[in-house]
């Protein structure tokens, strides 16, 4: 890793994050680094990668204009994974608007169902200091006739669970929530609020992440401290602010400072994306592409002396996404021309709702994160402190394939 040896202008980063768990030790950890894959990835599943990290920006930008005042924490891959098995199901025009929205290009269907699974696998297990869990369920209404091939691709790509229930008993909302609640560890209690008269299905994704920061932050530092608008002059609240000083990866950008904060051996990190004052956050979100992004995620250098400000923060959130993902071009998968023949042959399925729901605890010792994503089918169709204390971009992610797991826009961080 080479070292920073000089920066265009001051770095200031404080971010402000809620606790996470409490009566950690502050020890810091001393895990093994992990610094390759297990394998080299193929070119579709890097194809596949970089798809899902321009769905993730696309996605964030979309959210945050349709809330533009509100912290937004997203999922992008639980979204992915939810409307990837949806999309196994899709055919014609349906299954290009929705693979053009998700952002697979040529890609073929095999290579994109492959792809999700090599993924699944990856993902898996990669670093033993970082519980990193992801399930995939199918749940349908008995007495509907399905392709049993579907069945069979959801459950051979994404390693779902498939089951019929009788969607006419109230109990099957509990059994589809206990199953998203085992899953998150407790953290997304339910992801349907009930089964309507023309449900026929429920495609969920889960996802669970907890890890401890490779170098921890020493609670009794933390301290309340102000928490900026974008000017970083008019102060709009008062945060929780961990303080962590010593060696940290930082890239300098047009008109943002990035850090990047490992968890376990580093093969997953937080990436925060702070702007220079009077930087609008939205505009640093509006300049991100695959290409930018890997310019920041290969930029990074290591500051030897660096006092990292991060605001504790915990934040849960829903949306339901079906007007994003519409303005993003797979508003034929919602309507009456949508085509799912893929699952059932006799068509007459679309798209009902698109649910998540995330959680994410930021602390001292490190960060625990999880989402669930519901897809409904219906038959109706000396360097100075790097300071985060104004709104920023946040990034959880996978080192070594370049996965985006989380992506968060914090405008003031809530419960510190």
């Amino acid at each position: 890793m080479r070292t920073l040896r000089r920066l265009a202008v001051p770095l200031a980063l404080t971010l402000a994050v809620g606790p996470l768990l409490a009566g950690c030790a502050e020890a810091p950890t001393t895990p093994q680094p992990i610094t390759d894959l297990p394998r080299p990835l193929s070119a579709a599943e890097q194809g596949v990668i970089g798809a899902s990290n321009s769905f993730a920006f696309d996605l964030l930008r979309e959210v945050s204009r349709e809330q533009p005042d509100d912290n937004v924490f997203l999922s992008p891959l639980s979204a992915s994974m939810s409307l990837g098995m949806a999309m196994a199901g899709a055919r014609g025009t349906t299954l290009d608007a929705m693979s053009g929205t998700l952002g697979f290009g040529g890609l073929s269907q095999h290579e994109i169902d492959a792809s999700y699974r090599s993924l699944i696998d990856l993902l898996r297990g990669l670093d033993p200091e970082v519980q990193m869990q992801l399930a995939n369920s199918v749940w349908y209404r008995r007495g509907i006739q399905f392709d049993p091939a579907y069945f069979d691709t959801t459950s051979t790509y994404f390693d779902a669970r498939v089951e019929g229930l009788d969607f006419d008993d109230a109990s099957s909302v509990g059994v589809i929530n206990d199953w998203v609640k085992e899953k998150t560890q407790g953290k997304i209690g339910s992801i349907i609020e009930g089964i309507g008269p023309l449900d026929v299905m429920f495609l969920v994704n889960a996802i669970y992440f907890k890890g401890a920061w490779t170098r921890q932050f020493d609670r009794s530092r933390t301290q309340d401290a102000p928490f900026y608008d974008a000017s970083g002059k008019q102060q709009v609240g008062t945060v929780k602010m961990m303080h962590r000083p010593g060696p940290t990866e930082l890239y300098r950008g047009e008109n943002f400072l990035a850090a990047d904060l490992p968890y376990g051996g580093g093969a997953f990190s937080m990436t925060v994306l702070v702007p220079d004052p009077g930087v609008p956050v939205d505009s640093v979100l509006a300049s991100l592409d695959p290409d930018r992004w890997a310019a920041i995620t290969g930029g990074f250098a290591e500051a030897a002396d660096v006092d990292v400000y991060l605001p504790r923060f915990r934040l849960e959130y829903a949306k339901k996404l079906n007007d994003a993902l519409g303005a993003l071009g797979m508003g034929i998968a919602f309507g009456g021309g949508a085509n799912f023949t893929g699952m059932a042959p006799e068509g007459g399925l679309s798209i009902s709702n698109v649910l998540q729901k995330t959680y994410v605890d930021v602390d001292e010792e490190g960060t625990e994160a999880a989402a669930a994503t519901s897809t409904g089918i219906d038959a109706g169709a000396y360097h100075p402190p790097v300071r985060i204390d104004r709104p920023f971009l946040v990034f959880i992610r996978e080192h070594l394939s370049g996965t985006v797991l989380f992506a968060g826009r914090i405008m003031l961080p809530e419960g510190g």
